[in-house]
């Protein structure tokens, strides 16, 4: 079957989390199971160093109507790359900007998202019909779930477009490109839309939920977070809308790239290592505290890593309140991130305290991550909430042991160390509060005096397979569903 994939993001060419990774690699395992797959994706200036030589268009212009006004979008032809057709929606007054929602990361949004994201939205429709209507629209977060919206409202009786499905995955329902009610005329869209029932939350317009409501099926990015984005704990205020159509929402599990993270070929490591094989990763560890600065840590002293945004929805509100009793432990931390000045404050400030004991590098830092994840003994990753994660996943195969609260694709990845039965890949958490996770913490250093049964524990989580393969399988599945249910 034909899938185009619209979003915002996609590794290599513009990246910001998880999203890119998974629109990066989801679409070529599809091709390889006999798919084709069309990627498109705004033309940003992070996008143009990967077009080699001219710019060629696939469709000259694209006329995107305004109240006031029309915008004009071209389609640049990116090529295939893998089996995978890419076309890049070219409006530079729009997308030609330092930042993909904002100026910097974590910064206010550029004041006309709706507009940029509500032309992309058009333009793709817009295209597809030159280019070729697939079979199923597979969009991704609120920048792109206009797109079943207008589908099923303003192109309803277009007869080009009249068979093709549309399949929404939330990869988090935290942000949901929430707009002031005056958005509703900017981009055309009927007033009978702007209802409870519809686009309204709280009185503004809500374009995620307008994608949970109209398109022909969902799925979230792991089992657990989609039955999560049900309660109001974590539905951000969807959890009616996503109550309604629970029938039609699945959890599917994203997947790494192991060509990248393996510790048996990892370039960035000092030493490699496997599961029959480990004692290179003694070599990662002396290396790992070297480049932190603990040059005094003995060897049963237990190494934990966290590899983070500084958020507080990532723990690091609890983290900050137990640091010291944290460190009463025979523990050592090293943290990587950057995020919020008021924890990077913080570790700078426990670093400067305990300089043997705590390294912090506040900073992204790529090399040094896959050195955090081949040279620590823990993984810490004690998240409010996480829709899928991929470092425990990481971590699982670098024999790194995860120490996560049970939530999202935590809870689906990682399972309880059991030392009488030799089962399980790491230890987890239920409450959101600091004794739970020095329970966690306490448990794990129980497991790390054992010598023996550490290496197991090690072992268990290393011959784990979270491939992106896996995941393509499934949404084909789910592909299948979606044309059956539509007859």
């Amino acid at each position: 079957m034909h899938i185009v994939f619209a979003a915002s993001e996609c590794a290599p060419f513009a990246a910001t989390g998880s999203l890119a990774d998974a629109v990066g690699a989801l679409p070529k395992e599809l091709v390889k199971l006999g798919h084709r797959v069309t990627v498109y994706l705004p033309l940003y200036s992070s996008v143009k160093p990967f077009i080699a030589g001219e710019m060629l268009y696939a469709v000259r212009s694209i006329t995107v109507p305004f109240p006031t006004y029309n915008r004009f979008a071209g389609v640049v032809d990116g090529g295939e790359r893998d089996g995978v057709q890419f076309y890049f929606i070219d409006c530079p007054e729009l997308f030609e900007r330092d930042g993909i929602y904002g100026p910097k990361a974590w910064a206010a949004d550029y004041s006309d998202n709706a507009e940029r994201f509500g032309l992309f939205c058009r333009a793709v429709i817009e295209a597809a019909k030159q280019l070729g209507v697939p079979e199923i629209f597979h969009v991704h977060d609120w920048p792109t779930a206009l797109i079943p919206v207008l589908l099923r409202t303003v192109y309803y009786f277009d007869p080009a477009l009249r068979s093709a499905a549309t399949l929404l995955t939330i990869h988090s329902a935290a942000y949901q490109g929430w707009f002031p009610p005056n958005t509703v005329p900017q981009l055309l869209l009927p007033w009978d839309l702007f209802t409870f029932d519809k686009l309204e939350q709280h009185g503004a317009l809500d374009l995620l939920k307008g994608g949970v409501v109209f398109s022909d099926y969902l799925t979230a990015v792991s089992p657990t977070y989609a039955q999560e984005i049900q309660t109001a704990e974590l539905g951000a205020g969807l959890e009616a809308a996503l109550t309604v159509r629970h029938g039609d929402l699945r959890g599917v599990l994203n997947g790494v790239d192991y060509a990248l993270w393996d510790p048996a070929r990892d370039p960035k490591l000092a030493a490699h290592y496997s599961a029959e094989h480990l004692e290179g990763k003694l070599d990662c560890r002396k290396d790992l505290l070297h480049g932190f600065g603990l040059h005094e840590v003995p060897q049963e002293t237990m190494v934990i890593g966290m590899v983070t945004r500084l958020v507080t929805h990532k723990g690091l509100d609890f983290l900050a309140e137990i640091g010291d009793r944290l460190l009463e432990r025979n523990v050592a931390l090293v943290v990587l991130g950057a995020g919020d000045a008021i924890y990077e404050d913080f570790l700078r400030s426990l670093a400067a305290r305990k300089p043997n004991r705590v390294g912090a590098q506040i900073k992204f830092d790529h090399a040094l991550a896959h050195k955090i994840q081949a040279g620590a003994d823990v993984l810490l990753v004690p998240s409010r909430y996480e829709p899928c994660g991929v470092n425990q996943m990481y971590a699982l195969k670098y024999g790194t042991v995860p120490v996560v609260r049970a939530t999202g694709g935590l809870k689906d990845t990682v399972e309880e160390w059991n030392a009488e039965a030799q089962t399980g890949t790491g230890f987890l958490f239920q409450g959101y509060n600091s004794a739970d996770l020095l329970g966690a913490v306490d448990r794990a250093l129980a497991a790390f005096g054992d010598k023996a049964g550490w290496q197991a524990l090690m072992r268990n989580g290393m011959a784990k397979s979270f491939t992106w393969g896996r995941a393509a399988g499934e949404y084909a599945e789910v592909y299948h569903e979606v044309l059956r249910r539509l007859g």
